[in-house]
């Protein structure tokens, strides 16, 4: 990821004086640029899911002013580290916003993240596309959020259904970290089960980061489950406790949220994911449009892409086409824009969105097989 990471310097600090040079111009005129704002993981334990992000929004944002940008204007992007914390998301939102040249910003897929940045939003009053997945971001009463992932409410649903229906499963483990997308996850599964009749034989959750797992794989070794349903946020965590879950021997189906089948995930972990199923909102063979920007992503950074950077994708993309809808610039004229959206073929689905900011209403089931992830099924609630 070396040269990937050189690029996120260079590009960071090249948005960021080009950024500087529209902010020396006032009012906007038709040379100027429209400007989002955008906070990534640049450094810290998910700098490598910040990479992904970064590498998504830019091929968007190059795809769109070759194209001659948006209302005769090219667009640029500012973009902050939040050093992959709380704190730093406060600071690298408020560092965006205080310039007073934004049209919209786009987050991080950390529900804990954009839990934290809400209020500096909120009074901000722009436009935010966020990833994470966490029903409640989209609930708080912020109506300047707006999503590019499903949540989890469809999430658990999908994985419910294909366990119990599909593989035919009954005995479930829950294994999740407790921030807010774990627990977000862990709950909206176990009433997706109950539904079904089913109540999991044992429920674990670990803080994020975390180095061992041998108490969590031996409750589950122990509790006779036949499936393993995690709702892990950060990708390593997925990888050291499937390593450890095959080496203490425990063989069960296990099925998980999107970082169970992104790329970083696999590189560390290995076989230790083979044959696991993972929901995925990114799965280049889902769609056309899928797989076009999978070539695309291919040809331009020599790796595979994963959700990380697909949503990033279709984020700039909505906002590009919020603002052509809109003929302004103006936040308020975007944020109704976008909640027009219906029908939008992007790569991570077809958006159409809600009364709350939500664009996609189900998941992909794709599985590991062998080291590649093979899609399965679409599952929608849309309806």
């Amino acid at each position: 990821m070396k040269k990937t990471s050189s690029w996120l310097a260079v590009f960071a600090a090249a948005t960021t004086t080009a950024t500087a040079l529209a902010l020396a111009s006032s009012p906007v005129r038709a040379a100027d640029p429209i400007t989002f704002g955008m906070m990534t993981e640049s450094t810290g334990p998910s700098s490598e899911a910040g990479v992904y992000q970064a590498n998504g929004a830019k091929l968007a944002l190059d795809e769109i002013n070759k194209s001659g940008g948006v209302l005769g204007h090219q667009l640029v992007l500012l973009n902050e580290d939040n050093q992959s914390t709380n704190p730093g998301s406060v600071l690298a939102i408020s560092k965006l916003t205080s310039s007073g040249n934004l049209s919209a910003l786009i987050a991080t897929v950390r529900s804990t993240q954009i839990q934290a940045i809400s209020p500096t939003v909120m009074r901000a009053r722009l436009p935010i596309m966020v990833g994470g997945t966490d029903v409640g971001l989209t609930h708080a009463n912020n109506p300047w959020i707006l999503r590019a992932r499903p949540n989890d409410g469809y999430s658990a649903k999908v994985i419910a259904d294909y366990g119990v229906n599909t593989l035919k499963l009954k005995k479930w483990a829950i294994v999740y970290s407790t921030d807010a997308f774990g627990n977000g996850g862990k709950n909206n599964l176990t009433a997706a089960l109950k539904v079904a009749g089913i109540t999991p034989v044992v429920v674990q959750g670990f803080t994020s980061n975390s180095q061992d797992f041998t108490p969590v794989v031996l409750a589950v070794k122990n509790s006779g489950a036949d499936i393993i349903a995690t709702y892990i946020a950060n990708s390593t965590d997925v990888a050291i406790f499937g390593k450890q879950l095959r080496q203490l021997g425990v063989k069960d189906a296990w099925i998980g949220s999107p970082s169970l089948s992104t790329a970083t995930a696999m590189q560390l972990a290995g076989d230790a994911l083979y044959g696991s199923y993972s929901i995925a909102d990114f799965a280049p063979d889902s769609s056309p449009e899928a797989q076009a920007y999978a070539q695309k992503y291919r040809a331009a950074y020599k790796v595979e892409p994963d959700f990380y950077s697909a949503w990033a994708y279709d984020s700039v993309k909505l906002l590009a086409l919020a603002i052509k809808t809109a003929n302004s610039t103006k936040p308020d004229d975007i944020s109704k824009a976008l909640h027009a959206i219906k029908g939008y073929k992007g790569v991570e689905g077809v958006y159409t969105f809600d009364a709350n900011g939500d664009g996609l209403h189900g998941y992909n089931v794709v599985k590991n097989d062998n080291g590649k992830i093979v899609f399965v099924k679409h599952i929608d609630f849309s309806q």
